[in-house]
């Protein structure tokens, strides 16, 4: 018995101001049926009901992209993005799903994550994506990835300043990186501001939201890219969650 993905439309509306088509509603059911079978081998989420997968992998993932309930309209226009720890996919795939026409790189450390997202591109017909095996610390220092990018997302890694110092280094000027967050104090803020100012960017929004079903407080942070990040940005591998900035 297959479990189907609730459709949510009215809610999709009220909250990214968006609904998914016909097509876009059945890739993501077959993301979720693929997490599902990848989940005997790889340990990819442990939010496998219906209604929490819904929640907290689809509508988490585009509502990070949506601030104050809009699609960052850069996306209409093609921006590129890269999703860094992307794991299981995640806010990387509904990502690519909604924005077809947007070149998206999906990066994981993992190689057995990224040849279980290799085969679900394939098997969701996704070419505006490829995959990227890495840490961030390296390929933020390759000059194909550094500064490439007009949209950095992360989700789940690390504290907010180790984050910035993934994101930022891959972000264009005048780029955004986006920091998907479940709590969130003023102390985090302070300690942000301090880290993304010597990575070359500023706090331009932190955004509080409630959960649709659920009703759980999550936050994004959304850091602008405003000069060039210094050369040492990312440090080697480890040191910025050893001594985050």
């Amino acid at each position: 018995m297959i479990n189907l993905l609730p459709e949510m439309a009215e809610i999709w509306q009220q909250t990214v101001n968006w609904q998914p088509s016909v097509q876009q509603q059945a890739q993501f059911q077959r993301l979720y049926e693929l997490i599902l079978e990848g989940n005997r081998q790889l340990n990819l989420t442990r939010i496998t009901d219906p209604q929490e997968f819904w929640e907290k992998h689809l509508w988490d993932s585009l509502r990070g992209i949506a601030p104050h309930g809009q699609f960052i309209s850069s996306f209409q226009e093609g921006a590129s993005a890269i999703d860094i720890g992307t794991g299981a996919g995640f806010p990387g795939i509904p990502l690519t799903i909604t924005a077809p026409n947007c070149p998206i790189t999906l990066m994981d450390s993992t190689r057995k994550k990224i040849n279980f997202i290799e085969k679900v591109l394939t098997e969701l017909a996704l070419i505006n994506a490829k995959t990227l095996v890495g840490r961030a610390e390296e390929i933020g220092q390759q000059t194909e990835h550094r500064q490439a990018y007009d949209i950095a997302l992360i989700r789940a890694v690390g504290t907010a300043s180790v984050c910035a110092e993934y994101t930022l280094p891959l972000v264009k000027q005048g780029g955004l990186a986006i920091i998907y967050r479940g709590n969130w104090t003023e102390d985090e803020t302070t300690a942000l501001e301090n880290a993304v100012k010597q990575l070359g960017g500023v706090i331009e929004l932190i955004e509080k939201f409630i959960t649709p079903i659920t009703k759980s407080i999550r936050h994004c942070i959304y850091l602008r890219k405003v000069t060039t990040t210094p050369v040492q940005f990312p440090r080697t591998t480890g040191v910025p969650a050893q001594k985050p900035l």
